[in-house]
């Protein structure tokens, strides 16, 4: 006689017929669901609401130290990658729901709930008041953040060479000196007389650092631009 194959869902399906009530699973993943909705529109609001600095009661015991950063060691990130470290609740980005899950957790870990998040990324992330790589961290206490998660596409590898020039005045300064010299160098030699003098050089080098130099404090004050230290942490658009 030809012995019938077994079929496991079968099987399964007729043990959790002896065990358990349809009418009762489905109220139980009902629940677990409307629970877990309900726990992700809280979070989400705690994200957006963007409460003042608040200090979350952590498990020092379950923290992983690598994750613990210092507010000097944000803010020269920050200033380098010309970035803004801001309350939750002026980023205009989607959270990830792989975020809320990761607060879901630490707040099941810690047995409290996070508040206080704030956010680094670029200006243009930022909802900001008009007067390439989000990181979500929460506050510990005494200038200490948490990094909860990262997401998005990471910086491109030249920006920090890009806004270096926006790290200070002296730094703006060396790069128009240095745009200026290689414009000048273009010049043509003899173009304003008949012979090549060094003085002929320094004298339209002169001329055209400060031209340079004009446009570039026209530009920084006709749209409010403004050096990194000063922006980092600033939630204005024009300061």
């Amino acid at each position: 006689m030809r012995l019938q194959k077994t079929n496991i869902e079968q099987k399964l399906e007729k043990v959790r017929s002896t065990t358990s009530n349809t009418d009762t699973i489905l109220a139980e993943v009902h629940r677990i669901l409307q629970k877990d909705a309900q726990e992700n529109d809280r979070i989400e609001k705690n994200i957006s609401g963007g409460k003042a600095l608040v200090t979350n009661a952590f498990d020092f015991d379950l923290l992983e130290t690598d994750r613990i950063y210092h507010i000097d060691q944000i803010k020269k990130i920050c200033i380098d990658y010309r970035l803004r470290f801001l309350n939750s609740k002026y980023f205009k980005g989607e959270i990830p729901q792989e975020a809320i899950s990761k607060i879901k957790q630490l707040e099941k870990a810690h047995e409290i709930e996070l508040t206080g998040f704030k956010i680094v990324a670029p200006s243009k992330l930022f909802k900001l008041e008009d007067k390439d790589d989000p990181l979500l961290f929460a506050p510990i206490g005494n200038d200490y953040f948490y990094l909860i998660h990262k997401w998005g596409n990471d910086l491109h590898p030249l920006r920090k060479l890009l806004v270096w020039p926006f790290k200070g005045i002296v730094n703006l300064t060396v790069l128009v000196m240095l745009i200026s010299y290689v414009c000048t160098s273009l010049v043509p030699s003899g173009l304003f007389s008949k012979t090549a003098t060094s003085s002929e050089f320094w004298i339209i080098y002169f001329f055209m650092f400060k031209s340079i130099a004009s446009v570039v404090i026209f530009y920084g004050f006709a749209l409010g631009k403004n050096f990194n230290p000063a922006i980092w942490n600033s939630k204005y658009f024009n300061v």
